[in-house]
C-alpha cells in the first residue's frame, strides 16, 4: 500500500509561517475579549450523534462526520442500521449547550465564555470553506437582556478593527436582524407558522438572486400571487436603496410592514442596540438593521447578526440569540446569546492582503555550530542561549551547514536578525 503525502481532501497542512499568523490573530481575539470579561473554556471535538442530530443545527446537521460504533456494539448496531453512536461537532454552539447544562451549578450567572477550537464539516471545499477549520466563539448565557446583545457585537466589532488595521482595513458592516421580525413579516403577509422555514431559505438566497428571484422562487413553491406580492414589498425600499434603509430606525420599518403582527418593544429593543453599539465601535464600522437577514441556524429565537466586508461574498462572522437551545439538555432553560467569528475567512483575508509580522521586542537570535568543535564550547553556546532566551531573546541553535549562504538567507526571511556562525577559535 502506498502512503499518500498530501492531507484529506479540505484539510490542510500549516507551515510555520502560516501558524505565525494564526497564533498572532488567536493572541489578538484572546486579548481583545478578555478586556470584556470573557473566560475561555474547552469543550470535546466529539459529541454524541443524539445532540448533532436534534434539528437544531439547520443545514450543517447533514454534514456532519459521524462516528462508527465499536466491537460488539458495532455488530449490534449493524443489524439496526444505527452504527454511529457519536460525530465531531460541526460547530461550537451544540457543545457549549451540553457543557452549560452539565456544569452550571460551577459556574457564574451570567456566563461570558470564550470557546476556540476545531469544527468538521463533510462540506464542498472552495476558497474560505474547509472540513476541518478553527472556529472562536464568544457566549452570554444568563443574561435575557439586550446588554448581551450589546457587549456580543461591540466586542467583535472592535476585535475585527484591531486585526483588520494591520493590512489597512478599517471598513465592514455590522447587518443586524431579529427572527421575530421575519416571523411577524411573514405573518403580516400571510403566510402560516408552517411556511415560514420555507419563506426564509428562499429570502435568505436575497443577495444572490435578488428581489425578483425571491419573488419568482416563492411563487415557484406555490404560494398565493397575493402574499408573494404583499410579502416581496415589504422588501423594495431595502432592496433599491439600502444606504436610506440603515439609517431608518427599526421601530420606523417596522411601523410601516408588520405593526399588526409585533410587540413593539421588540423594534424598540433593536434600536436601542443600534444606537448603543454606534457609541462604542469606530467610525470605521457600518451598523445596519437589515430586514432581509435570516441565519441559517433553526435555533435562533430573537436576535440576529452577521458582518460581511467587502469585496469578499461569504461573511466573516455571525451569530443571535438561541434561548431555548439549553433547555433541551436539562430541565432547566437560560437565556442564550453569541457570535461565531469565522477565524479562516479572517486569515484568508490577511494572506489576501499580504498582512506582515508586526515587529516584537524580543529579538531573533540564530548560533549557527560547527559541528567539529569541541565538546565544552558546545556546552557554551548552549550556556549563552539559555542566557540569552531568559533575557527575553528568541534564540535558536543549529549546526552549520555546507550551503551557509542559503542557511542564513532563510534565517532572515523568518525574522531572525542577529546570526552567529559558531568555530571552535569563536569568542562568544
Amino acid at each position: 500500500m502506498k502512503f499518500i503525502a498530501t492531507p484529506v481532501k479540505g484539510m490542510n497542512d500549516f507551515l510555520p509561517q502560516d501558524m505565525k499568523l494564526r497564533q498572532h490573530v488567536l493572541r489578538l481575539i484572546r486579548d481583545t475579549y478578555a478586556t470584556y470579561g470573557f473566560d475561555e473554556i474547552e469543550t470535546p471535538s466529539m459529541e454524541h450523534i443524539e445532540n448533532l442530530t436534534g434539528k437544531v443545527g439547520g443545514e450543517n446537521e447533514k454534514l456532519i462526520f459521524k462516528v462508527m460504533k465499536r466491537g460488539r456494539e458495532l455488530e449490534k448496531g449493524l443489524a439496526t442500521g444505527e452504527i454511529a453512536d457519536s460525530g465531531m461537532r460541526y460547530d461550537l454552539t451544540v457543545p457549549l449547550c451540553r457543557f452549560y447544562a452539565k456544569n452550571r451549578n460551577d459556574l457564574p450567572t451570567p456566563l461570558k465564555a470564550l470557546q476556540i477550537g476545531n469544527v468538521w464539516r463533510a462540506d464542498n471545499p472552495q476558497k474560505g470553506r474547509f472540513r476541518q477549520f478553527t472556529q472562536c466563539d464568544i457566549d452570554i448565557i444568563g443574561d435575557g437582556s439586550i446588554m448581551a446583545e450589546i457587549e456580543l457585537i461591540a466586542a467583535t466589532s472592535g476585535m475585527l478593527t484591531r486585526i483588520f488595521s494591520e493590512v489597512g482595513v478599517s471598513e465592514f458592516t455590522v447587518h443586524i436582524n431579529d427572527r421575530r421580525i421575519l416571523k411577524a413579516m411573514a405573518a403580516s403577509a400571510g403566510f402560516t407558522p408552517e411556511q415560514y422555514d420555507d419563506v426564509f431559505i428562499t429570502l435568505d438566497k436575497m443577495d444572490k438572486i435578488g428581489l425578483d428571484g425571491v419573488k419568482e422562487q416563492l411563487r415557484e413553491h406555490g404560494y398565493a400571487e397575493e402574499v408573494v406580492e404583499k410579502y416581496v414589498s415589504m422588501f423594495d425600499a431595502a432592496a433599491t436603496d439600502p444606504a436610506a434603509s440603515a439609517k431608518a430606525s427599526c421601530s420606523d420599518f417596522c411601523e410601516k410592514v408588520c405593526a399588526d403582527t409585533l410587540d413593539p418593544s421588540v423594534a424598540a429593543g433593536m434600536d436601542t442596540i443600534l444606537d448603543s453599539v454606534r457609541k462604542m465601535i469606530a467610525s470605521g464600522v457600518h451598523l445596519e438593521f437589515d430586514p432581509t437577514l435570516v441565519r441559517g441556524m433553526s435555533y435562533y429565537t430573537g436576535t440576529i447578526f452577521e458582518i460581511s466586508i467587502d469585496g469578499y461574498n461569504f461573511s466573516i462572522a455571525g451569530g443571535g440569540r438561541y434561548d431555548e437551545m439549553i433547555g433541551r439538555f436539562s430541565n432547566q432553560s437560560a437565556p442564550a446569546c453569541g457570535f461565531s467569528i469565522g477565524f479562516e475567512r479572517i486569515i484568508t483575508i490577511l494572506r489576501d492582503l499580504n498582512w506582515q509580522e508586526p515587529g516584537t521586542a524580543a529579538k531573533r537570535m540564530a548560533f549557527l555550530v560547527d559541528e567539529r568543535i569541541p565538546a565544552e564550547k558546545l556546552t557554551a553556546v548552549f550556556e549563552k542561549a539559555t542566557a540569552l532566551r531568559g533575557a527575553g531573546n528568541i534564540v535558536t541553535v543549529q549546526p552549520l551547514k555546507k550551503n551557509a549562504k542559503f542557511q542564513v538567507e532563510t534565517l532572515e526571511k523568518n525574522g531572525y536578525t542577529e546570526i552567529h556562525k559558531v568555530y571552535a577559535d569563536t569568542q562568544l
